[in-house]
């Protein structure tokens, strides 16, 4: 009885919150200290059974040795990014504003480490190869001026790590993103993120969506990115059809019929965005637009595409915060104008002739 009243309340939710992480972290490890030597062992078992007839056949594509591979090379990464955020926690607890500081300054550094790992196995594993237009999507670091927004289309497994990846070794920029909360049962990922300011979705029972998404963005300062994946999901051609027939049975029957003419995208869900560009007047807004990995929905179309044939390529263009027009109702209407453009350089792209 005493139960219900404590847990309306932030600091019950919070209690509750502390009293699951506790739970759910130790068990995540020792379920990666348990399959890794599983991993380990059926990788060599596919070695040894597959060999024979991929050496044969010549051009055999090594699927079930490139799976295993990338995922022991995961398992082993996320263990020791695991290591590192207790060592570093160990090191700087945060008992100060000086610690608190300096672990988080390590924890985007340990954030770029792990994710360039991911990229170089799935780049060795699967033959990911990205290209980016512009090569250089941002003036520069942290010192390049006011924070930024990006817009990002979702499609394909691993398109959020390599995009995060992107803005810290690259673009010298500091990622504030909105996550799957699945993503929370990667202890590595749990305990990082813990350090750095982020928030997932769906939000928690009688929270409204964009509480999170809206204080995230209030936070922004220079050399900070907030990304945002307005589709809510990823591309696929079914969940295209179930979201215009939603439209439609809102009756936003103009959104609808836009949308049925941007068959490479899904409509973007406003309420995030417009939260977000209210919250930060003054940051400039990125839309990103990616194709390469968008076949790849389901596990039997992953088999079949591995390795890659295509690479994975992405355009970005950024508007100054100045051109972002007022009003929701305008910013709803050019939202939509952007993503028509997201939808047609994706159309281009599929028209362009195959690369390896």
């Amino acid at each position: 009885m005493l139960t219900a009243p404590l847990l309306a309340t932030g600091r019950g939710r919070a209690v509750l919150g502390g009293t699951l992480s506790a739970i759910r972290r130790p068990t995540a490890v020792a379920l990666l200290l348990a399959l890794l030597p599983v991993v380990a062992a059926l990788l060599v078992c596919a070695a040894l059974c597959t060999a024979p007839v991929s050496l044969l056949r010549g051009n055999a594509r090594w699927r079930a040795v490139r799976l295993l591979s990338a995922a022991l090379a995961y398992v082993v990464a996320d263990l020791t990014g695991v290591a590192a955020a207790v060592v570093t926690w160990l090191r700087w607890p945060p008992y100060s504003a000086a610690h608190r500081a300096r672990l988080t300054a390590v924890t985007w550094v340990l954030l770029e480490r792990l994710l360039g790992t991911v990229r170089r196995v799935a780049s060795r594993a699967f033959g990911v190869v990205v290209d980016v237009t512009p090569a250089i999507p941002f003036d520069g670091g942290p010192d390049a001026g006011g924070p930024v927004v990006l817009f990002v289309r979702h499609a394909g497994p691993g398109d959020s790590f390599l995009l995060v990846h992107a803005l810290l070794a690259q673009a010298g920029l500091r990622p504030h993103v909105v996550l799957k909360r699945m993503l929370r049962f990667d202890p590595c990922l749990d305990l990082l993120l813990s350090r750095v300011p982020h928030c997932f979705v769906p939000a928690p029972r009688g929270v409204p969506v964009t509480r999170d998404m809206t204080a995230l963005a209030a936070g922004l300062g220079d050399g900070d990115a907030l990304v945002l994946f307005p589709e809510g999901g990823n591309f696929t051609e079914r969940r295209h059809r179930l979201a215009i027939a939603s439209l439609r049975r809102h009756g936003l029957r103009r959104t609808a019929r836009q949308a049925e003419h941007m068959p490479h995208v899904l409509p973007p869900r406003t309420s995030g965005p417009l939260a977000v560009l209210n919250a930060a007047p003054t940051a400039d807004v990125v839309f990103v637009a990616h194709t390469g990995l968008d076949a790849i929905d389901s596990a039997r179309h992953g088999w079949a595409a591995l390795p890659l044939r295509e690479r994975v390529r992405a355009h970005w263009w950024r508007i100054p915060a100045a051109a972002v027009p007022p009003g929701d109702a305008a910013r709803a209407e050019w939202l939509m104008e952007q993503w028509a453009l997201v939808d047609a350089w994706i159309g281009q792209q599929a028209e362009r002739p195959a690369t390896g």
